[in-house]
């Protein structure tokens, strides 16, 4: 399936006509930084309240910031969303697809209603209990590109977003000398630069090659 141009309802009408009342679209964001959480969404768009503005949904990162605030507000308003996230130390432990899982999971837990049926953009979550401690038991599909395909998945990876941003926001309040209100953790030159500078702070992930070999520098 191709997926230029707008997301669209098609895999949640597919849902809906299979009897599945309760869709919801997963996505995250922070998976390739080098510091901070991993966030996860969860939304699910009622199809009985359909808004104008859905038209303007599209994958997070073909937004501008202004754009992101705002539908994360509306979707806000008016949609059945869910929020959650996987630590800096939960990524070193574990690695960092079971810790997306886990971000996923917390983030579905937290929706106000249970889903009947999942469209996640590109990860599968287990059906049952793994070692993590993460549960997984809905219908689930997943999707590549699907914050490209999905509305619904659009919409998750909006709020994802939006949430982690907020979130380097306030540590770079923290931790200050990083950067990290505008490169949000990346590995960016600047980033890179602070880091051979300053070395790691608290939410560095201590797993990934760059803080790894830093700190592999600094042994006797």
């Amino acid at each position: 399936m191709s997926y230029q141009g707008a997301p669209t309802l098609g895999e949640e009408i597919g849902a809906w006509r299979a009897g599945y009342r309760h869709v919801a679209g997963v996505d995250e964001a922070g998976r390739g930084p080098m510091a901070g959480p991993v966030v996860a969404a969860a939304v699910v768009l009622d199809p009985q309240f359909a808004q104008p503005w859905w038209s303007e949904l599209r994958d997070s990162k073909l937004l501008s910031g202004r754009q992101r605030a705002l539908l994360a507000e509306r979707l806000r308003e008016s949609a059945g969303f869910g929020v959650g996230r996987a630590g800096h130390d939960e990524i070193d432990a574990l690695g960092l697809l079971p810790a997306t899982r886990q971000a996923m999971s917390r983030a579905l837990n937290a929706l106000p209603f249970r889903p009947d049926f999942l469209l996640i953009d590109a990860v599968s979550l287990p059906q049952e209990e793994g070692r993590d401690g993460y549960a997984i038991a809905w219908a689930q599909r997943a999707l590549i590109h699907g914050d490209r395909l999905s509305l619904s998945i659009a919409a998750a990876s909006i709020i994802a977003k939006v949430e982690r941003d907020a979130l380097m926001d306030a540590y770079d309040e923290t931790y200050p000398g990083y950067g990290f209100t505008h490169n949000r953790g990346y590995c960016t030159r600047d980033h890179l630069r602070a880091l051979a500078e300053q070395g790691p702070c608290l939410i560095h992930r201590r797993s990934f090659a760059p803080v790894r070999a830093y700190l592999e520098r600094q042994q006797p």
